[in-house]
């Protein structure tokens, strides 16, 4: 049986219902992002994803929920939030086809390397000096790295994955050079898809996919939205939001 949640966590549910997930209510709580992350991820029936930095789980657990057979690895270094994944997974029925490792990604390989077919990570968006951190320990570790980090983040993703392995990352849009820049040892095929708060507004965050080892050449997709004038979800983010599809 999974463990009981620790005070302080919330039983959310995510994509109208589909998915639970049980969350600190103080600290790093999943959001658009996630659900952007999860819908970009294009896992496939009987695939095996790998959600590195996965807080709860909140990512891998929404694009595994209506996929069949399905695999699913959280990677988490925070104990308290790998923990709720396990309970997570329960709570979903994936404890069969699912496991929480508490692990952290940048120490070394967590799991078997080369195996992954996909890897959504949403890494931590600051490194020291891009913002004042949070007084909140918790999520202050959710959202800075060790400078540099972002490149061994995602070598560290590299190495879990198979050749011809699909990577999917949400970041700031700022940081878009220096993903670029740490993708291009070894992925291809890599698309970028600037996400904008309005259509009048600056993007404020970047949905990546790539491929391992892939040679065919860059693209930029179209915009994705979130809100209209009226500040509500435009048809494309509800769509997001409630069934998990990305396009």
């Amino acid at each position: 049986m999974a463990p009981e949640p620790p005070e302080g966590a919330t039983r959310d549910t995510l994509l109208d219902g589909r998915v639970v997930l049980w969350q600190p209510a103080r600290g790093h709580r999943a959001g658009t992002d996630a659900v952007l992350l999860a819908a970009a991820a294009g896992l496939r029936p009987g695939e095996g994803l790998v959600d590195v930095g996965a807080g709860t789980g909140a990512v891998g657990l929404m694009a595994v929920s209506c996929v069949r057979d399905a695999r699913l690895v959280l990677i988490e270094r925070d104990p308290a939030l790998a923990a709720l994944g396990v309970r997570n997974l329960a709570e979903n029925g994936m404890s069969g086809r699912g496991m929480s490792v508490c692990a952290d990604v940048l120490a070394g390989p967590p799991m078997a390397p080369g195996g992954a077919d996909v890897v959504a990570t949403n890494p931590p968006y600051f490194e020291p000096g891009d913002a004042p951190v949070s007084p909140d320990p918790a999520r202050a570790a959710a959202h800075v790295l060790e400078a540099g980090g972002l490149a061994a983040w995602i070598d560290a993703c590299a190495r879990l994955m198979r050749r011809r392995g699909r990577l999917a990352l949400i970041q700031r849009a700022d940081k878009l050079p220096a993903c670029l820049a740490a993708l291009a040892p070894g992925f291809g095929a890599i698309r970028v898809t600037p996400v904008h708060p309005r259509a009048d507004a600056d993007a404020t965050r970047v949905v990546i996919t790539a491929i391992k080892e892939a040679r065919t050449p860059a693209s930029l997709a179209p915009a994705f939205v979130l809100h209209g004038p009226d500040g509500r979800f435009t048809e494309r983010a509800e769509r997001a939001h409630r069934e998990g599809d990305w396009e």
